[in-house]
């Protein structure tokens, strides 16, 4: 049996709170149910700890967002509206709330690797965030929870380089907008290709504006891209990047919907690609960051897919750094 370095899972009930209405919609309370469940039964069990995150902070939501953003976001909760922007964004009372601890989760994983408490963090949140732009909500997305950690990991501990790494399925376009003309952020995207797959966003000639020229790579999948598309991706297009940024700090934007079980996508990915991308992410960590890694949930919306995904990765990362 194979044991396990020491993982901290960032949650709290209050995330179900965010209620997307039912009737079919694939963002709901029982992803991260079937995530946890999973964890408290599986053969990481004796390894994880559970911390309660802080609430993001409004000043620290701004970093990002645009303060009009924000009333509106508050003011469509409180009227009783059922979406934001589009029906796809559904939201209920509480989700402007929630949405303020979904973003905290990150916030408080940051705090918990600064002190030395945690060298591996997973925010097992909702809603997600990496397609929320600074005054759009997109995607099922509203506050962008990467994009917020990275600007606190650097304006909060002074971190120089940020890495970020999403293979979710579907593009960050609001990761690579918030960092598009910033140098000092490495944003890694492997994503289903844009021609077939939302948000339209994400193609290889996408690397950055200005300052920012070179510190974007997407890599688009064609669909039914598989284990092997990844793997040769990573060996031959992401490390060395990696590599050459050299940065101190980690977050991974940690999508499962990649997974050929789940139908948002057309990719083939197995369940033990997340073991093997975890094993990734622990090597760039231990090379370039002491060790210290952040992710935070983003999609996977088969249940059964989504939780033994996770429960891969979180267990590629943690034998590694072992």
């Amino acid at each position: 049996m194979p044991r396990f370095c020491p993982v901290t899972i960032v949650t709290d009930p209050m995330y179900l709170d965010h209620d997307t209405g039912g009737g079919g919609h694939p963002e709901t309370p029982a992803r991260l149910e079937a995530i946890l469940r999973r964890l408290d039964q599986g053969p990481l069990k004796g390894s994880v700890t559970k911390i309660r995150p802080r609430m993001a902070e409004r000043h620290e939501i701004l970093t990002v967002h645009t303060d009009h953003y924000l009333f509106r976001f508050e003011e469509a909760c409180l009227a009783g509206r059922e979406s934001l922007g589009h029906p796809d964004n559904r939201i209920g009372y509480d989700s402007y709330e929630v949405a303020f601890l979904s973003a905290g989760g990150g916030l408080t994983g940051i705090d918990l690797l600064e002190r030395g408490e945690a060298k591996l963090v997973f925010a097992c949140v909702r809603p997600p965030g990496h397609h929320a732009e600074a005054a759009l909500a997109l995607g099922f997305c509203f506050f962008n929870n990467v994009a917020i950690a990275a600007k606190y990991w650097q304006r909060v501990y002074g971190v120089e380089r940020v890495l970020v790494v999403d293979f979710d399925a579907h593009h960050g376009n609001g990761i690579q907008e918030v960092f598009d003309e910033d140098p000092t952020v490495l944003y890694v995207s492997l994503h289903e290709h844009p021609t077939f797959s939302f948000p339209g966003t994400g193609w290889a000639n996408e690397t950055g504006i200005g300052a920012g020229e070179g510190f974007t790579l997407n890599i688009p999948l064609s669909p039914g891209s598989d284990d092997e598309a990844v793997l040769k991706a990573l060996e031959k297009k992401v490390d060395g990047a990696v590599t050459s940024f050299a940065p101190q700090a980690m977050i991974v934007a940690a999508g499962f919907d990649g997974h050929v079980m789940d139908d948002m996508s057309g990719l083939a990915y197995s369940t033990a690609l997340y073991g093997r991308l975890g094993t990734y992410m622990a090597a760039w960590a231990e090379r370039h960051c002491r060790g210290r890694v952040l992710s935070i949930l983003e999609g996977g919306y088969n249940l059964d897919a989504l939780a033994a995904s996770a429960e891969a990765y979180l267990a590629g990362l943690s034998v590694y750094i072992e």
